[in-house]
């Protein structure tokens, strides 16, 4: 499994809660799903001489906190304000500045192995998910296909009391497994997971997306007058938001686990001109130079050692220098958008972390907000593309010309 540098931060008073759960009285070994109880009533040959038993009600330990995950898609390292990125995340900053930052998230560098394993708490082949779902195979570990034995962290949450819901993106379902006709196996809603709205593989287009409510597409509902400004991001925090506010008023004791995946910020890189305008000129001073700060800024908040040396810069990344005036223009064009994905996904999730606040479950929550599955991507080439999948397969690696 390769170790790579992501990142992830708890709120501390959040930890509190959930160490409580350590104590709750549940076997190590514990199976699920647990046999029937006895019948403990008494059934005589009338009503009159008869008694019921009670119906068993599975319910959460007194004082379960809910659980929030977030996890951000195609994220590097230097990239948020938090950890020395000079994309300001404000929302990002106030939840590590309530609690803890972690450095050594490991992951596969993959979609689909990362989120497999993290979900199963398995490693990727024992998942079944050693490459993303599209390219399985029919070697051991290589199916991409996420198996019975091993069960996701929300069924066993489900089946101890929680509610549970997939917001987001889901890149561990089979392609031949996403029609009317299933199976639906390996879909959320038979892997833990009471509700399901989000997307299927690897990316979705922000503006238009597919989308699937459990096991049935459906379009994105965009409010009236936010034509045109409206993406799945925005839809996915509103949907975070409406299940949270639903599931508290109807079970105000019942905690919740809530996997909050956006597609942010895995391309395509849609977002609304406004939040680019934002970045107007921000990295005109080029890569090289942005290498050199946010390495300044790392050293400075302690997320990397006193003594870690900056990394040459590889040769396949030009000189910023050696570009032309036009290819620097292009160029920082698609950071100013990299950015501003960046800046609104913050955003998208500090207003999930207000509607926490406003329903008076923040204290009761442990959140954990993941930035990066596997680290920057680069399928748009140093130009970009108009077409993701043209340089997927080799074709498309035009160098922009004066």
């Amino acid at each position: 499994m390769r170790a790579s540098i992501a990142a992830m931060t708890v709120t501390r008073r959040f930890l509190v809660g959930f160490a409580a759960t350590l104590a709750w009285p549940v076997m190590a070994q514990e199976v699920l799903p647990r046999p029937e109880p006895p019948f403990k009533g008494v059934i005589g040959e009338t009503y009159k001489d008869s008694t019921p038993d009670k119906i068993p009600l599975i319910k959460a330990p007194d004082g379960a906190p809910n659980v929030l995950v977030i996890l951000i898609d195609d994220s590097g390292f230097g990239q948020w304000s938090t950890f020395g990125g000079l994309i300001s995340t404000p929302n990002l900053d106030r939840l590590a500045a309530s609690g803890l930052r972690y450095t050594r998230f490991h992951t596969t560098a993959l979609c689909s192995p990362t989120r497999a394993a993290l979900l199963t708490g398995r490693n990727h082949h024992s998942a079944g998910t050693g490459v993303i779902t599209e390219i399985g195979s029919g070697y051991p570990g290589y199916s991409g296909q996420i198996p019975a034995s091993a069960g996701m962290v929300s069924e066993i949450l489900r089946q101890n009391g929680y509610s549970t819901a997939f917001i987001g993106k889901n890149h561990n379902i089979a392609d031949w497994e996403t029609s009317i006709s299933g199976p639906f196996d390996r879909w959320p809603s038979r892997q833990g997971f009471d509700h399901f709205y989000g997307f299927v593989g690897g990316e979705a287009n922000q503006w238009a997306p597919a989308l699937y409510r459990d096991t049935t597409p459906v379009e994105m509902e965009i409010p009236k007058g936010m034509e045109g400004r409206y993406t799945l991001n925005d839809s996915l925090a509103d949907e975070v938001i409406k299940y949270i506010s639903k599931e508290k008023s109807a079970t105000p004791d019942r905690p919740f686990f809530v996997y909050y995946a956006p597609g942010a910020t895995h391309a395509p890189h849609h977002v609304p001109k406004e939040w680019i305008a934002k970045f107007k000129g921000k990295f005109d001073q080029g890569w090289d130079k942005y290498r050199e700060e946010a390495y300044q800024r790392q050293l400075q908040l302690g997320v990397i050692p006193a003594d870690a040396q900056l990394t040459p810069r590889p040769k396949e990344i030009p000189a910023w220098d050696s570009l032309s005036g036009d290819q620097k223009r292009v160029a920082a064009r698609l950071m100013e958008t990299f950015a501003a994905y960046t800046a609104q996904t913050d955003y998208e999730v500090g207003r999930v972390l207000d509607a926490l606040q406003d329903t008076g479950q923040l204290d009761n929550t442990l959140a954990i907000w993941e930035i990066g599955d596997n680290g920057a991507s680069m399928e748009g080439t140093l130009n970009g593309v108009f077409n993701e999948m043209s340089s997927l397969n080799g074709a498309g690696r035009h160098q922009l010309r004066d």
